[in-house]
């Protein structure tokens, strides 16, 4: 891949997925803000685009098997690969945050009002993002594998045409909506920067918080800049037909 202004930051995330550490380190959204332009990504984030493609593309030149994998995967084993490794994390972790984010609450809330908002923000994210994932696995996701069978087997389209970008369009903006409410947390929290009063507790749940963060942004990108825009591919397709 030959980088320039024009290529979009999720492919460049999704040619080589290590190319996120330099996007979050120059504070570029890769996962929700996948679809735009480097050059309009650069200019959000006042970040000078003639530094950043040397580093990007020194990054998509090397080989990443992760990516190469899971783009290598069809639709309908990229929606069982986001299911077990990304929804099952988030199902997992929730429980543990909430419960340790009260905790905290409980014993550091006097001297850390922040707490407070964080945890509201959390507990925001836990209703909103179960309920998303959800949508995912009971409607989008087997209407894509409902897609990837018709296709295969050359049959007709086996969805009502629009739904899939319908569904998708919502999807989209659950995502943002997600990504905007984690970028408050990582603000409160200081970037999860541990108080020199806090305990073990907070370390913990700081850095479990950041990790549910991270996992998100991947989760995200896998979604937005990968399934879903060959999803809508497929469906064209398919509608052609």
């Amino acid at each position: 891949m030959e980088i320039d202004k024009n290529t979009s930051v999720g492919d460049i995330v999704q040619v080589n997925f290590k190319a996120a550490q330099v996007f979050d380190k120059n504070s570029i959204d890769f996962c929700c803000g996948g679809g735009i332009s480097l050059e309009e990504a650069c200019n959000k984030s006042k970040v000078d685009i003639d530094r950043l493609v040397p580093e990007l593309q020194a990054l998509v030149e090397l080989s990443d098997p992760d990516s190469k994998y899971i783009d290598s995967l069809e639709l309908d084993e990229l929606c069982d690969y986001i299911e077990r490794r990304h929804h099952s994390y988030a199902n997992d972790n929730i429980p543990f945050l909430q419960q340790k984010l009260q905790k905290l609450c409980d014993v550091h809330g006097k001297n850390h009002v922040e707490l407070f908002e964080i945890k509201e923000l959390f507990d925001e994210t836990a209703g909103n993002l179960t309920a998303h994932m959800k949508k995912e696995e009971l409607i989008l996701f087997p209407a894509i594998r409902r897609m990837v069978s018709s296709k295969r087997n050359g049959t007709d389209l086996a969805v009502k045409p629009g739904v899939i970008r319908e569904t998708i369009e919502e999807m989209n903006s659950e995502h943002e909506a997600e990504g905007e409410r984690f970028a408050k947390i990582s603000t409160l929290s200081s970037s999860y920067s541990c108080p020199p009063d806090g305990c073990r507790t907070y370390q913990v749940s700081y850095q479990t918080l950041k990790d549910f963060e991270m996992d998100l942004h991947q989760h995200i990108h896998l979604e937005n800049n990968i399934l879903f825009k060959k999803a809508l591919v497929l469906e064209n397709e398919l509608i052609k037909q």
